[in-house]
């Protein structure tokens, strides 16, 4: 399987990067993962409605732009389904069965994503009614990734 991980915003974070690393490497045995940087649109902390949709449009051409073609596309979205840590399994399980064989995941900015990416996802999922920073979103979600591999192929790991 070939995961692509396409999020708004350079990592800076270095114990965020060691994360990051740490589980991309413990995920090489089961897929290969490609991270994706876009830009974030610079713009003042106070803004309008308007200003706001416009930097969210801006953000989300960018992605939009990354998506692999016949890729299947996860939206992280706090308004999206919360799974367990099972279903999410068995929902990249059946991708690999059923013969998709590229998978893409998306996170915004920090005003979240554009309604042109979320008509783009196939399916929209959230991690809880809580906020996260994007950039800690994404060590967040290659844990899930890996701990999903893990309980696909019935190895220790998940409690």
């Amino acid at each position: 399987m070939n995961i692509s991980i396409i999020s708004v915003g350079k990592l800076k974070e270095k114990y965020l990067k060691m994360g990051i690393d740490e589980y991309a490497k413990r995920l090489s045995g089961y897929a290969k993962v490609d991270f994706v940087e876009v830009a974030d649109e610079k713009a003042p902390e106070q803004l309008s409605e308007s200003e706001m949709e416009i930097v969210k449009k801006k953000e989300g051409d960018r992605i939009l732009s990354k998506i692999p073609n016949g890729a299947y596309v996860y939206a992280l979205a706090i308004e999206g389904k919360m799974k367990s840590s099972e279903e999410f399994a068995e929902g990249l399980e059946k991708l690999m069965t059923y013969g998709t064989s590229k998978v893409a995941f998306v996170i915004g900015g920090s005003l979240g994503l554009h309604k042109d990416v979320l008509k783009r996802a196939d399916e929209k999922i959230s991690f809880g009614p809580m906020t996260f920073p994007h950039q800690l979103m994404r060590l967040i979600l290659l844990e899930q990734i890996y701990r999903g591999f893990r309980i696909m192929k019935g190895e220790p790991y998940h409690k």
